[in-house]
């Protein structure tokens, strides 16, 4: 089933996401849901808050872009609980990101080139790998979501600043996408 994409401005994308445990109700659907709702707008990668449930859970499929970038051809994920270690020797490099949960805003943002990640996946399977590249990067722009941050969080605040109208647009819910959307409509005075 497809779910409405939570946008900027609503309170659960800034929360800190809960740990995930075996017990928790219908994740496999939750999972299966994430990846409906992820294909339908066309994303590579998806976090729970983004669906409004603030657990820590990640999907994320950029098979879309090994064309390109063949070490991306068949990688697919399912993160629970995934924590990401910066390897300091890593490059950091500066690469434009965009959100579904921040419609029509694409920024340079500086990230890792390199991280340590350990997750366990829908299977209870725990896992712990070296991450490099644009997968590196795509795990840690998810994982923030998990953080309650998002992308424009890294950009300078001049950057924000020049942002601001898209922003305040898209809290106000003056934005049109092509997928199914929920913003946070503040109580009137």
């Amino acid at each position: 089933m497809v779910l409405p994409i939570y946008l900027y401005g609503h309170p659960v994308l800034r929360k800190v996401a809960e740990e995930v445990t075996p017990e928790y109700p219908a994740l496999a659907e939750l999972i299966a849901n994430m990846k409906d709702t992820m294909y339908a707008s066309d994303g590579i990668g998806i976090a729970a808050p983004q669906v409004g449930v603030s657990i820590k859970l990640v999907y994320i499929d950029v098979d879309v872009l090994g064309e390109d970038m063949p070490e991306l051809k068949g990688v697919n994920m399912v993160l629970i609980n995934p924590e990401v270690t910066v390897i300091e020797d890593g490059n950091v490099t500066q690469r434009e990101e965009g959100c579904l949960s921040l419609p029509g805003i694409h920024e340079s943002v500086k990230r890792t080139e390199k991280i340590n990640l350990k997750w366990t996946d829908e299977n209870w399977e725990q896992h712990e790998q070296v991450i490099e590249g644009y997968l590196a990067r795509v795990v840690q722009h998810e994982c923030d979501h998990l953080d309650g941050k998002v992308f424009i969080d890294h950009v300078s605040p001049i950057r924000k600043q020049l942002n601001r109208s898209k922003l305040n647009n898209i809290i106000k819910g003056n934005v049109r996408c092509h997928y199914r959307t929920r913003g946070f409509k503040p109580l009137k005075k």
